[in-house]
């Protein structure tokens, strides 16, 4: 299926209302799962000031048009090597990158300023218990049931407004829950002159802070929709898990002219072997039980920091021949470039 791709520059305001009618937020029509990719331009080292921003919106699409507005990132330094453009890494989230689940201290967050009743953090803090004692992640109907239980929570409230409570939401609770072993992988990345890109099931908001404060390039992840700023209580396509994670990295490796094979993948989860097995070097970080046979039959590369130790690297990593065929993904690109003085 062909893909069609149609660019639309869109100025910043400091006011979080936008007109439907300039960005109608539609549903595709296909299985697939809308996205959002909000990133930084070209490649940064880690920064953790902001800078002076411009917004653009790519809106790809395949079938029905699916255009959102989009979502900010701020600016890293330039970085020291000249920018490797045809290889990057993925990272997932939760229990790779950071410790937990991002969307359980964020609903804590929210509990801690009122914003529903802290019992209903008891779900949330079940799945987490079940995590920490099974070893696994959440299933993928798990995972719905928690998205629907938040989105029921944000409906009605303002963009703007969860935006800024993310940011001090990270400090208070997610800044020192960060594993630096995988953060330091990230910073190699970084050092060579790739992009780094986290991809999560988390909401974009919430992954885009996270990535700005680490000096990362952007994030794909799960879009609720907004109509006029204001969270519909709905999302947009799709949760970004599983395979879809896979086929969004396919779509940005097509619009960014990424090659695959050079691109690097972190996950500790076996439900992100699709992901894995798209790039030419995956590698297993804190992997739950079925991730880790995978790595260990396939030869990736194994990192563990739970217990304060890396863990053996297994034969070499796979490289595989996957394409870069774009499938029947609707995403959308932020680009926040550089504003000189």
């Amino acid at each position: 299926m062909s893909t069609a791709i149609s660019l639309v520059f869109v100025a910043q305001e400091k006011s979080s209302r936008q007109s439907v009618d300039q960005h109608p937020l539609q549903r595709t029509g296909e299985e697939g799962p809308e996205l959002a990719i909000s990133g930084q331009d070209p490649v940064p080292r880690r920064c953790h000031q902001g800078a002076r921003k411009q917004k653009a919106v790519l809106a790809i699409h395949s079938g029905q048009a699916a255009l959102a507005h989009g979502v900010h990132a701020a600016i890293a330094a330039t970085p020291a090597m000249p920018p490797d453009l045809t290889a990057a890494a993925f990272f997932d989230v939760d229990n790779t990158l950071m410790r937990g689940a991002s969307i359980f201290y964020f609903a804590q967050g929210l509990a801690a300023r009122n914003f529903f009743p802290a019992g209903a953090l008891a779900s949330f803090a079940w799945q987490q218990l079940k995590f920490r004692v099974a070893g696994r992640e959440l299933s993928l109907e798990e995972i719905h049931t928690s998205r629907e239980q938040a989105l029921s929570f944000v409906a009605g409230r303002s963009n703007q407004q969860f935006v800024e409570l993310g940011e001090d939401i990270y400090d208070e609770l997610m800044a020192d829950r960060i594993w630096s072993g995988t953060l330091a992988l990230a910073q190699r990345h970084l050092d060579a002159g790739q992009r780094v890109w986290l991809v999560t099931a988390t909401p974009v908001e919430l992954a885009t802070i996270i990535a700005r404060r680490l000096g990362l390039t952007g994030a794909l992840g799960t879009v609720a929709e907004t109509v006029d700023g204001v969270y519909t209580g709905r999302l947009v396509g799709d949760i970004l898990h599983g395979a879809a994670k896979a086929q969004a990295v396919r779509t940005l490796a097509l619009q960014e002219g990424l090659d695959l094979q050079r691109c690097t993948a972190y996950s500790d989860s076996a439900n992100d072997i699709p992901m894995l097995s798209l790039v030419g070097t995956a590698v297993a970080v804190n992997p739950d039980p079925d991730l880790r046979e995978t790595a260990r039959a396939r030869g990736w590369e194994i990192r563990d920091f739970r217990t304060g130790r890396k863990a053996a690297r297994i034969g070499v990593p796979s490289v595989l021949g996957i394409g870069v065929a774009a499938g029947a993904v609707a995403a959308r690109l932020a680009y926040q470039r550089r504003v000189r003085p």
